[in-house]
């Protein structure tokens, strides 16, 4: 994906097991952040920092939703621990990660893997691709979003 594509399609279930499709929020900016996993450190430390600067999110138009491979359940108990305000999207078969090209191979713990790769698109009313942060610091991610951040 690079900027200027239009955003892929998505239609997954969120946390609360209601079916999310990306069409229905046109006419909306959108922060599509994927991570690795549900309550981990550094997914923790991303997700906390959304939802502690939410509000200014949402003052600047933006719509959260994020994506990774965990089961809805994995996704409910994460969202209900953290009181995360904003959707969560299961894709355990990586379909939509696939299409956004953020599953791959990763070097971790000296180990090749391959994992969902921690990268937030920010896609436009009109579902384009106008901004892809690729090296996302979890603590700032929010910053990030809004362009406080370089």
């Amino acid at each position: 994906m690079k900027i200027g594509d239009k955003a892929p399609s998505i239609k997954l279930f969120d946390q609360d097991g209601e079916i999310f499709e990306l069409k229905n929020l046109k006419g909306k900016k959108i922060a599509l952040y994927f991570y690795p996993n549900d309550d981990t450190e550094t997914c923790t430390k991303e997700a906390c920092n959304l939802r502690d600067n939410y509000s200014m999110l949402l003052k600047k138009g933006f719509t959260v939703i994020g994506i990774s491979h965990a089961p809805v359940e994995s996704k409910k108990k994460f969202s209900i621990k953290y009181s995360l305000p904003f959707a969560l999207l299961s894709d355990p078969n990586y379909i939509v990660c696939k299409k956004y090209g953020v599953f791959g191979d990763k070097l971790f713990m000296g180990k090749m893997i391959q994992t969902i790769h921690r990268i937030t698109f920010i896609v436009n009313e009109k579902g384009i691709i106008e901004k892809i942060i690729h090296r996302v610091k979890s603590g700032f991610a929010a910053q990030q979003i809004t362009g406080d951040v370089l």
